[in-house]
Parts: C-alpha cells; structure tokens; sequence
C-alpha cells in the first residue's frame, strides 16, 4: 500500500474533481513547484493510486435514462457457477457496476438503459448467463445524489 501525505491527499482531492487541471496550477494550489507536482502524481499513477483518468458523460445526454438496481439470488455459491455468472454479468454494456453482497442478496448490480423496454431485453440476456434462483429490479425514480470522487481527509 502506497504512503500517502497530505500533499498527495490534496492533489488526489483535486483530481478527482477535475483531471484536467494544468499541472502548473496543481502544483500551485498544493504548494509545490511543477516538476515535484509532476513526479508525485506520476507515482500516484504508477503505484495504482490514481487507476485511470476518464470523462463522465451525462446520462440524459444519451438518453439512457433509466438505472434499475438488480438483486440476484442463487443456490450455487461455487467458483465454477461464478466464474460463468460474472464473466457474463461483466459483459453486458449496461452493467456499470456490479458487486458480491453479504445478507440476502447474493450479488447487486447497477444497470442503465433507455427505457423498460431495453431494461427488458437486458433482462433476458442477464437470466441467460447462468442459472439464477432469484432476480429482483428496482427502479430507480430519482437520482438524489451522484459521486465518484472518494472521500479523502485532505487535513
């Protein structure tokens, strides 16, 4: 596990709200020079910290309107069965986010599509991946609050 001060908590915390930023003024709002701002996040990047730099995309924009959050249920708990389930799972373009629960749900996935009816044909490819005991949809009908920056303790 990478070491982490302040400085890089600071320039972790801005990143996260804009990648974009010169380095000239990332290392003027975290108080270093260009060339010790470029080298700390260099090995931000090279130690894992910082896994990718990416553009968010508004959904709308897309018209993909919809996220339905989908509980799965099943008997098998066996590698073989989950190797199956989540490579298929993981191919599906409108899983954004996928996850193995504790509690009575076995996995939980993030789905976003146009409409019910794309929602719909997800649907039958996702039973079709592997044998399922249970799939549960809930729709989401507002999105109250939408993040991907971390909570990092900068001080």
């Amino acid at each position: 596990m990478t070491s982490l001060d302040q400085i890089d908590r600071r320039l972790l915390a801005i990143l996260q709200q804009d990648a974009t930023v010169p380095i000239a003024e990332l290392a003027e709002r975290v108080g270093l020079s260009q060339t010790p701002c470029w080298k700390r996040v260099k090995r931000l990047q090279d130690s894992g910290v910082i896994t990718a730099r990416v553009a968010l995309i508004d959904r709308e924009a897309l018209d993909l309107s919809l996220t339905v959050f989908v509980a799965v249920k099943t008997g098998r708990h066996d590698d073989d069965w989950l190797a199956t389930f989540a490579a298929g799972a993981k191919a599906l373009p409108e899983v954004v986010e996928f996850y193995r629960m504790s509690g009575d749900v076995d996995y939980l996935l993030k789905v976003v599509v146009r409409d019910i009816a794309a929602y719909d044909r997800f649907y039958r490819r996702l039973i079709a991946t592997a044998p399922l005991t249970d799939v549960s949809s809930s729709f989401a009908m507002e999105q109250i609050k939408f993040t991907t920056a971390l909570p990092i303790a900068t001080g």
